[in-house]
């Protein structure tokens, strides 16, 4: 049996063992493409930042904090995979400097050259769907090539921004949607090809966006195959 990789929910970067950046995705949408993907026969691998929702009991769960723990899980499995899907919503930059003690307010406040404030030095985290793209490029599963599909959440020029994400991931398709998917139960999407066609558009509850997305999948990176 085929088996889809997915990747959902946010990551975690620490500040210091209490503070840690982060963003507000649910998971939602991950469990959704999970449902979707075991209805449609495959077996089911999701590699998840922290989150409340529930997956469904028969898809395997790999649990991960950091962007860099979920890329390390996501090349770990992507090779026994078809394809995969991003869903996750990753923290983009990490801290320089992760304290080992938490940091103090007083501290920062009191020293006088800080003037109140705190300046916070960051890094670029991997692009772990950029990662998995670049691999599938070198190798396949049974001689078969995989497929890659990324979702794009964007709050200007979706379109261009979201081509723009394909390419640089090496991805099949691309899933658009805006701000008022993140942490909801309903989404607004557009599917996107590699030529900037627009595959479907569709909206309402997550689960109908999922299956509608691996109908796409099956017709144009599966059977195609």
């Amino acid at each position: 049996m085929a088996k889809i990789l997915i990747t959902s929910g946010p990551t975690r970067q620490y500040l210091d063992p209490i503070r840690y950046l982060t963003n507000a995705s649910s998971g939602r949408m991950g469990a959704a493409l999970a449902r979707a993907s075991l209805e449609a026969g495959y077996e089911v691998v999701v590699v998840s930042g922290p989150v409340e929702v529930e997956y469904p009991a028969e898809a395997e769960v790999v649990r991960v904090v950091s962007t860099e723990e979920m890329l390390a899980a996501a090349t770990l499995r992507f090779p026994e995979c078809e394809g995969a899907i991003g869903a996750a919503a990753p923290c983009d930059y990490r801290p320089l400097v992760v304290l080992r003690d938490k940091m103090s307010k007083e501290d920062f406040i009191r020293a006088p050259e800080s003037n109140g404030e705190l300046l916070l030095r960051l890094r670029e985290t991997p692009d772990i769907m950029a990662a998995l793209g670049e691999r599938r490029r070198a190798r396949s599963v049974d001689g078969r090539g995989q497929w890659l599909v990324a979702f794009a959440l964007e709050t200007s020029d979706p379109r261009v921004r979201a081509l723009q994400k394909l390419q640089k991931k090496h991805c099949d398709l691309i899933v658009v949607n805006g701000p008022g998917a993140i942490n909801g139960t309903s989404s607004v999407a557009e599917i996107l090809n590699a030529q900037g066609e627009t595959l479907a558009s569709v909206s309402g509850d997550k689960l109908v966006v999922a299956r509608r997305l691996l109908a796409e999948i099956q017709a144009r990176l599966v059977e195609r195959s």
